[in-house]
């Protein structure tokens, strides 16, 4: 097994606990920590990668075959829905959705992450 297959199986037993987790919890604000903290864990990940690899790469990956573009498709849906999601929360507490949709968009999730981590450190502060 590769390291690469590794850290696929790492990816899928991580967001399987994920999904355990909020199934069975009743959480209303889940911990702006742990949010802050994957995303500047991605974000390092995310910056080896680039510095490693290129980001050449990065297009070709999503554009040279179908499950590419699949994949492609499937990160655009997922965040754009996040986001879609996220926003009301967000305006509710004060939080401008400019600046945050566009660092969003430049990141994806390490921007989603960053964007979670400040909604849930507003939300738990407001209600204490």
């Amino acid at each position: 097994m590769s390291s690469f297959e590794i850290l696929a199986i790492i990816g899928i037993a991580a967001t399987v606990a994920v999904i355990i987790y909020i199934v069975a919890t009743q959480v209303e604000t889940g911990s702006p920590l742990l949010a802050a903290a994957l995303s500047l864990g991605f974000g390092g990940y995310t910056f080896l990668t680039m510095s490693r690899e290129g980001a050449d790469i990065l297009w070709a990956n999503h554009t040279e075959t179908f499950w590419g573009v699949q994949v492609w498709w499937d990160l655009l849906i997922s965040v754009s829905l996040a986001l879609f999601l996220i926003a009301p929360r967000a305006r509710a507490r004060g939080m401008k959705i400019l600046p945050w949709a566009l660092f969003v968009a430049a990141t994806a999730s390490i921007g989603l992450l960053a964007m979670v981590a400040r909604l849930f450190w507003l939300e738990r502060h407001s209600e204490s």
